[in-house]
């Protein structure tokens, strides 16, 4: 008679914890209240933090008023998309060039640059989203397109004109940029015009990027994808090269102007110090010591910046390589492949 005894007993008790599970489990959402702020984030050694917190905003909290107990509720995760927009259209100009960088993949950016020429007046007559090109009408053949570009009345039919579009993959990774060029043509085009790599009329193309950029980001609720636009080529601009075979190194897909300022600004935003450089020979003179290095050599005065590498650029067939080696008299480790995988991380 035992036996059932004990089952009858493990059976109560199994119904009790039942109906009491409600107070049995507890309550662990004050406990996102109470919770105290963690510690700062810390990184490896020669890694950027302020990157890293770049990659991963968070928004300020407003701890002024805590909720009662009970009243509490998780929030959901902060809509961080305002936020980034504020910086997501830029118009640069560079050695003659100048184009308008988006903050977003050329799938995403072909139908809206398409929607601001038909609503300008300017309209697509032909266009191959392979490579990326949009071909205007003859702009002097609307009053609207020919106020829109500035043309006056005396662009008559000896100068006629024709904007293009081209829409390519950004230095930057998930970026896109955007150039316009307004050029003149004898007749009106009966092909797809190839893309012309000098500009006949920078500031009028730096005014219509200008107003692309109002128009794209009026647009930014409202923005789609085009399965068309998948063909434009996904090859990065930047790339780093390391291999048994071949000398640790990075090919950029640019002209060589565009390539020196790309590695000025990289090399400006990793805080690598320039102690000296030579354009023309494509020579940045930089110090890249480490935090050890530097902290050791503090009382010989080494607080200023030394020339301990040297970041070299050759024109090559398939782009502008960029190589990187100790100075010849720095005694320290060899960080050049450490210094062109941070270069890298920057550029694209």
């Amino acid at each position: 008679m035992a036996k059932p005894m004990t089952k009858t007993l493990t059976l109560l008790t199994l119904a009790t914890l039942a109906l009491g599970g409600c107070g049995v489990l507890e309550d662990r959402s004050q406990r996102y209240v109470d919770e105290p702020l963690g510690q700062p984030l810390r990184v490896a050694e020669g890694q950027q933090g302020e990157r890293i917190r770049d990659a991963f905003p968070i928004r300020p909290v407003d701890t002024g008023s805590v909720p009662e107990r009970g009243t509490f509720k998780l929030p959901a995760p902060p809509d961080m998309t305002s936020d980034i927009l504020d910086q997501n259209y830029v118009v640069e100009t560079l050695g003659g060039q100048t184009w308008l960088l988006v903050n977003e993949v050329p799938g995403r950016v072909w139908p809206a640059v398409s929607a601001w020429k038909s609503e300008r007046g300017l309209g697509v007559a032909r266009d191959n989203p392979q490579i990326g090109l949009m071909q205007s009408d003859i702009v002097n053949f609307s009053r609207r397109a020919r106020d829109f570009v500035g043309l006056d009345d005396a662009d008559d039919a000896d100068n006629l004109r024709v904007t293009q579009a081209r829409i390519a993959p950004g230095v930057r990774r998930r970026t896109t940029e955007i150039q316009i060029r307004l050029r003149g043509v004898e007749s009106a085009p009966r092909e797809l015009l190839s893309w012309a790599a000098q500009s006949e009329a920078l500031e009028t193309e730096q005014a219509l990027l200008q107003d692309l950029a109002e128009f794209l980001k009026a647009r930014e609720d409202t923005k789609s994808y085009s399965r068309v636009a998948l063909g434009i080529t996904a090859e990065p601009m930047v790339r780093l090269v390391a291999g048994e075979d071949a000398r640790t190194h990075i090919v950029m897909d640019l002209e060589y102007e565009r390539a020196w300022s790309e590695v000025s600004r990289s090399l400006a935003e990793a805080g690598v110090p320039v102690v000296d450089l030579d354009r023309s020979a494509g020579q940045f003179y930089v110090d890249f010591r480490s935090q050890d290095e530097l902290k050791r050599g503090w009382f010989r005065r080494a607080a200023e910046p030394e020339f301990t590498f040297l970041v070299q650029l050759q024109r090559q067939d398939d782009g502008v390589h960029m190589t990187a080696s100790r100075a010849p008299d720095h005694a320290g480790p060899d960080r050049s492949e450490r210094l062109l995988s941070e270069l890298f991380e920057y550029l694209y």
